[in-house]
């Protein structure tokens, strides 16, 4: 099944529930251009995701750090970590996406001495998984396999999935990480989401950098730091592409008109709003519009 619109709420948390009916987990594919914004935008979940690319190549944002994930690796995602993907070229990114809740990983007797550590350390936001390493090779097999396992729903399928994540974790841990606890690290990640979640709040009102400054009780200059080192880009930058991404379902409704949604979004003016929309997209508000129509109707 592939996730084409995830619902995130205004802190960027993910709403998607991560579970089949009987287990606290999830997994399914992801074409990248698929998706209604053409790349998977920030946010984050409580659950452990892993990642499997199985075509293609994609950029991946987890926290400040950026990586190029080929055909073949992986990506181990940990709890509550901001993260985002974009296709690499015109390469047709297909990738496996496991999450799981991180309290069925392990039984809670073993919880808290192998899982927990992981989960709090701050120098653990993600580990590559690349196949020529025997740990990484048999995290990926385990992905494959659990992703065959939910769609085949074998007797017994519930009880292979959680010995294939006990054998994940297993290798996940003898990859011999040495784990850093850091509360200024925690505190930096709780500052960019208290900002972003003002951003997502806000979007439809005039904002200045004032505002989101005082979202994350930074001044300024620290504000624009943030931005730059998480996003790679300005706080007003990132507000035109939030409101131009909360314009897309808008656009796609029958009776919604360019002017009208522009305004909704938190743009004053609809030229300004045309035209940051065609560099973001190649392609006019009113274009997108139409194409959606034309999709929609095959």
């Amino acid at each position: 099944m592939q996730i084409k619109d995830f619902m995130i709420d205004q802190n960027l948390k993910e709403l998607t529930e991560h579970r089949t009916v009987v287990l606290p987990v999830a997994c399914y594919e992801t074409t990248i251009n698929q998706n209604i914004n053409g790349y998977i935008p920030l946010h984050w979940h409580n659950e452990l995701q892993f990642v499997l690319v199985r075509k293609g190549e994609a950029f991946f944002q987890i926290n400040e750090e950026k990586i190029t994930v080929r055909e073949g690796e992986g990506l181990f995602i940990n709890s509550s970590c901001l993260h985002m993907a974009k296709e690499k070229g015109d390469s047709g990114c297909v990738y496996i996406c496991l999450n799981v809740s991180p309290s069925f990983v392990l039984s809670q007797e073993l919880f808290t001495t192998f899982v927990r550590p992981y989960i709090q350390a701050t120098n653990l936001p993600y580990l590559h998984l690349v196949p020529k390493e025997l740990w990484a090779n048999n995290i990926l097999d385990s992905i494959m396999r659990i992703n065959q396992l939910i769609k085949e729903n074998p007797p017994y399928y519930e009880i292979d999935i959680s010995v294939h994540l006990t054998f994940i974790w297993k290798n996940l841990i003898i990859n011999g990480v040495q784990l850093e606890y850091e509360q200024k690290e925690v505190l930096k990640n709780q500052r960019m989401k208290q900002m972003l979640n003002w951003i997502h709040t806000h979007y439809a009102e005039k904002i200045l950098l004032d505002d989101i400054a005082r979202a994350g009780g930074l001044s300024r200059s620290e504000c624009c730091r943030y931005f730059k080192r998480f996003l790679k880009k300005t706080a007003m930058h990132y507000v035109t592409d939030y409101r131009i991404q909360k314009s897309l379902l808008l656009l796609q409704q029958s009776e919604s008109n360019v002017t009208d949604v522009a305004y909704q979004v938190g743009f004053n003016s609809t030229s300004y709003y045309i035209d940051k929309f065609r560099k973001s997209m190649n392609m006019t508000p009113l274009a997108y519009k139409k194409y959606k129509k034309s999709d929609l109707s095959l």
